[in-house]
């Protein structure tokens, strides 16, 4: 039998093949995100980015880099302590992620007003504190983008009580097209290496930001975007912009 072949040129081959899937799968899911993502910013709101483990990369994507939409922010775990007053500890738990509950507290630490929209990222989509959250912004009116592996989501059981998860609740659905369990790489054990979920899931939110930017601007809606803070003026033309979302840009832990 042969051996797996392991190789950078073997991963980068692979992950052409996930990216063009992304591309090409993601058509509706892409301009459906994109509508609701232009329409929470011409309503002046806030878009919320969650994930949990390795999602939060997705998160920060969509929240405050430069080309990206200013009224953006970032939920996470760390925002109990940042911003909950919870002590250090409770993030040393390895499955805090799980903790039925968790949602709603922070929920209400992103300060979400009705015409905000949120992007929920989940690999798997499973898990309570991501089910939960889902739920809870439905249950608030707002709408939801989900960011998930179809794969990996209808090959797990759901955790959650509902038996429900985080796509049976999405008014948009982006694909990742990662496979169960992420990793692209076949290794002699039966293990997997290299997962590939960031790097499509980077490149749909980049999709999604540039069609919503465009609807904007069909709208003659000029959109707040990010410069570099590293280009010359670029850190004080961005302030002057996040000045008009004073207290509901909530980053801490970038």
């Amino acid at each position: 039998m042969a051996e797996p072949r392991i190789s950078a040129g073997e991963l980068a081959d692979r992950v052409r093949e996930r990216v063009e899937s992304a591309v090409d799968t993601n058509k509706e899911g892409v301009a459906a995100a994109a509508r609701l993502i232009a329409d929470c910013v011409a309503a002046d709101g806030v878009v919320h980015a969650f994930g949990t483990g390795h999602s939060q990369a997705t998160a920060l994507e969509i929240s405050g880099r430069a080309g990206g939409l200013i009224p953006t922010t970032k939920i996470a775990l760390n925002d109990l302590v940042l911003r909950g007053g919870e002590d250090r500890a409770v993030l040393d738990d390895p499955l805090l992620e799980r903790r039925p509950g968790l949602a709603a507290r922070l929920y209400e630490l992103s300060t979400p007003r009705p015409q905000d929209l949120f992007v929920i990222i989940s690999n798997s989509g499973v898990n309570n504190s991501i089910v939960d959250m889902a739920l809870l912004v439905k249950e608030k009116g707002h709408p939801l983008i989900a960011l998930t592996s179809l794969e990996h989501t209808r090959s797990v059981p759901a955790l959650h009580a509902s038996g429900s998860r985080l796509v049976d609740h999405a008014d948009a659905v982006l694909d990742n097209c990662a496979p169960t369990g992420d990793a692209l790489l076949p290794l002699p054990d039966g293990g997997k290496l290299c997962g590939v979920s960031t790097i499509t899931s980077a490149l749909l939110v980049q999709m999604v930001v540039a069609e919503a930017v465009a609807l904007l601007l069909a709208q003659g809606y000029e959109p707040p975007v990010y410069v570099s803070a590293n280009l010359p003026g670029g850190f004080e033309r961005n302030g002057r912009l996040e000045d008009h979302y004073t207290g509901r840009l909530h980053r801490g832990g970038h």
